[in-house]
């Protein structure tokens, strides 16, 4: 995945797509894929709303910044407005394994944190990416949560089937107003 967009690993499902303004007055939508290879999106057969319902992509062109597609069903511009920030789901087995060193967003989030000498920091509770690559939001047992980017340097151990990261958190990372480097307390 190469966005933030997922839910819990327990729910077994994974948002491979979400649904933007309609395009044009014949029913279709802006379409943004948030898989590796963006155009994948449409060999994972119906895609899943939260609510159940099933849509399956009739076709499916290039735009500047997404796809513009056509769901079966969706004929007119008023049924896709209804679409509009609709996120879509596939059952995470078919998916398949992640390869080496990378990891599906999904399976990140709920993940216990610590440092590297074991304190715990919290729970991985998303994973953003603004641009410059993927960045861990870790909550803490209380206080702010905390920003940590998801590079081998500043997470050198990743055990998913343990639930657990590692974090050794570059210099400054968490800096207080009086300089603290330790991370907030609990």
């Amino acid at each position: 995945m190469t966005r933030e967009r997922a839910i819990a690993a327990s729910d077994q499902r994974v948002c491979v797509a979400r649904i933007g303004a309609p395009h044009g007055v014949r029913g279709e939508v802006r379409l943004w894929s948030f898989t590796g290879d963006p155009a994948a999106v449409k060999r994972y057969g119906p895609l899943a709303a939260a609510d159940g319902r099933l849509f399956e992509i009739a076709s499916m062109r290039p735009a500047k910044d997404c796809f513009v597609a056509r769901l079966k069903g969706v004929d007119d511009r008023t049924a896709a407005e209804k679409l509009t920030n609709l996120e879509l789901y596939v059952p995470r087995e078919k998916l398949g394994p992640a390869g080496e060193d990378e990891f599906y967003h999904a399976d990140l989030i709920g993940v216990a944190a610590a440092d590297t000498s074991g304190t715990p920091l919290g729970t991985v509770i998303a994973v953003h990416n603004f641009g410059a690559g993927d960045i861990l939001e870790i909550a803490p047992p209380r206080g702010e949560t905390l920003l940590v980017p998801f590079t081998k340097a500043a997470v050198p151990e990743v055990d998913i089937p343990g639930r657990r990261l590692v974090v050794d958190p570059p210099p400054g990372l968490f800096d207080d107003e009086e300089g603290d480097l330790s991370p907030p307390s609990p």
